[in-house]
């Protein structure tokens, strides 16, 4: 191998090794917040989006909003779900994601084929879960005695909520992670936690 290939090779390396570092940094940061359905992964959507504000125009149910300034500048401005307080409606003409004109959230991106689409205001167009949600049992009023059918018909995804004696839980394989059952929730705080979805690689990072 000449010098000019063995350097070549060197900073092809180096490249590659900073690029897997950076995206392992910025899918840490992302545990923080939940993007959009349909966003690229994080740091290709950091790099793509130019913090428009396009899609927090778009969305029709004010569930987007924009990142605020002390959060870093890599981030800052940038697009998230405001999961905690609105559901994600899954919009049968996704307009978070046809407003996006740089491609932060695009229909190529990864898609679930498993989950099933046509549910009702759900598109064939199915993103990947937006987060991981769970019901806390022990502030689940059913599974304490009194009955409650609060979230019963909020869930727009056949089979990711199911009944069984009077008592709820979510089908992780089904559940998209919009967070409507959780905005029905009346208990205080609500009985349905959410959090960020943290790829394997990310978690030992």
């Amino acid at each position: 191998m000449d010098r000019r290939s063995f350097f070549r090779r060197a900073i092809d390396k180096t490249a590659r090794v900073s690029v897997q570092y950076a995206d392992q940094w910025a899918t840490r940061k992302a545990r923080r917040w939940i993007r959009p359905p349909f966003a690229l992964g994080e740091l290709d959507f950091l790099l793509a989006c130019t913090r428009c504000d396009a899609c927090v125009d778009a969305c029709p149910h004010g569930v987007i909003f924009a990142l605020s300034a002390n959060l870093g500048p890599q981030t800052a401005g940038t697009p998230a779900l405001n999961l905690l307080r609105h559901g994600c409606r899954l919009c049968s003409d996704w307009p978070c994601v046809t407003s996006c004109e740089p491609g932060a959230l695009s229909f190529g991106a990864v898609l679930e084929e498993n989950h099933p689409a046509g549910a009702a205001g759900v598109s064939p167009a199915v993103p990947a879960p937006l987060a991981t949600l769970r019901i806390e049992q022990e502030h689940c009023l059913p599974y304490q005695g009194p009955e409650c059918g609060a979230c019963a018909h909020s869930c727009p995804v056949p089979g990711a909520l199911v009944w069984a004696a009077g008592k709820p839980s979510i089908e992780p394989k089904k559940c998209l992670g919009c967070g409507q059952c959780r905005e029905f929730c009346i208990t205080d705080p609500p009985a349905i936690t959410i959090s960020a979805i943290v790829p394997d690689d990310a978690q030992t990072a």
